[in-house]
């Protein structure tokens, strides 16, 4: 007897329910863009590695191109369609838009989701490969550029807008937990 290849599925995005077929094989990135029309989500290299798909997945960064549909089944997703709080854009937002943290533009919808949760994770003291003290007792390691590249090292920008990324990110931080709030990382052990 052949095992079922689909399921119903109820998907929490941007705070609100969505139920739909998928195959098991679809990923998250075609059932948010191909399924429920948020385009916001961009493909890049569809494995992984250029960032371009970022989203918040229970508050963590998630490449959305290797995250399966029906593994993200019941728990939230934000996409860049969700960060802001109406009108108001998100201070991530509002930094990229202030410092041109972008330039073609395609790239800066994951850039934004990473962004959101670099801060989330360097406020609950995860350290990076740039920290220079990683024991937990010693707590968030400055949030230097240094720091910053290495968090945002798996969104990668075409138009190379990095120095800008680098500032707006570190004026995001300076307007303190607000930045943060779409991310909230559990625990204070980081994603394997």
């Amino acid at each position: 007897m052949a095992l079922p290849t689909s399921s119903v599925i109820t998907l929490h995005i941007n705070g609100e329910r969505h139920t739909l077929p998928v195959d098991h094989r679809t990923t998250l990135l075609d059932a948010l863009r191909e399924r429920l029309d948020l385009t916001g989500t961009k493909k890049g290299c569809d494995q992984g590695q250029c960032g371009a798909c970022t989203v918040l997945v229970d508050g963590r960064r998630t490449v959305s191109c290797l995250q399966l549909a029906v593994a993200a089944e019941e728990r939230e997703v934000t996409t860049i369609e969700g960060v802001a709080d109406g009108d108001r854009l998100h201070p991530v937002q509002q930094a990229f838009l202030d410092l041109d943290g972008y330039q073609c533009g395609y790239c800066t919808p994951g850039q934004i989701c990473s962004a959101i949760g670099v801060l989330a994770e360097h406020a609950a003291g995860w350290p990076s490969a740039a920290s220079a003290d990683v024991r937990p007792a010693a707590g968030p390691p400055p949030l230097t550029s240094d720091e910053i590249r290495e968090r945002m090292s798996g969104n990668l920008c075409r138009c190379a807008a990095y120095p800008s990324v680098v500032e707006a990110v570190t004026r995001a931080a300076e307007s303190g937990p607000a930045a943060r709030t779409d991310a909230r990382p559990e625990s204070k052990e980081p994603a394997a």
